[in-house]
């Protein structure tokens, strides 16, 4: 058992058989803790599903959202920048509305890099930097791409630096960078390839074709 749920019910215990009811509080804290992982979770699982069927389950905003309400009460800013994220990516990816995504993605970035987070600003700078190729930024899309490329460099999430090649290949193509273009993707299909990712080298090979 999560070792939040024990604490809650020892100290609902401790209310019970010992009158110590000022205790509650924290047990209703623990709880809420765990709720926000459940709820980041479950939203995760109808993300991915998502991108399997692209039926659009509104509940996924929901969960992300509550999960923001949650942490913003606990005072938890590295929770709260995890599920700002999850809200601007279901806006821009589920929602396909770049202008909604903006502002919980914008938020995710200062609220991870105040926590120091670097995960979750990699993948807030990303989005952002999606959202700034849509919108024709190509100067501002690179440089928040390779910002969140070189922070995954540095976790060793390989994965996450190949897909982050793909969009950097598309503003190289943009840019009329065709040399650079083909070496990105070069370097992205190696990365892929190392960490299993077919996924994302489907996507590479797509993006190579536009060379």
């Amino acid at each position: 058992m999560d070792e939040r749920m024990v604490r809650a019910a020892e100290l609902c215990e401790r209310a019970i058989f010992n009158g110590e009811f000022e205790e509650l509080t924290a047990a209703e804290r623990e709880l809420d803790g765990v709720q926000v992982d459940l709820a980041l979770a479950r939203g995760k699982v109808l993300h991915a599903r998502f991108l399997d069927n692209r039926v659009e389950d509104a509940q996924e905003l929901t969960l992300f959202e509550q999960a923001a309400e949650l942490c913003k009460a606990l005072g938890d800013r590295r929770g709260e920048a995890e599920a700002q994220f999850w809200i601007g990516c279901f806006h821009q990816v589920v929602r396909d509305d770049i202008a909604a995504s903006i502002q919980p993605l914008t938020t995710s970035r200062d609220l991870a890099r105040a926590a120091g987070d670097d995960l979750t600003l990699s993948y807030a700078l990303r989005h952002l930097g999606i959202a700034a190729h849509i919108s024709g930024d190509l100067d501002g899309a690179r440089a928040l791409l390779e910002e969140s490329t070189a922070l995954r460099r540095t976790l060793g999430f390989t994965a996450g630096v190949a897909a982050n090649f793909v969009g950097l290949i598309y503003v190289a193509i943009a840019q009329d960078r065709p040399a650079d273009a083909r070496a990105l993707a070069d370097e992205a299909q190696e990365l892929a390839a190392s960490a299993g990712a077919a996924k994302v080298s489907e996507q590479i090979e797509a993006a190579r074709s536009g060379i």
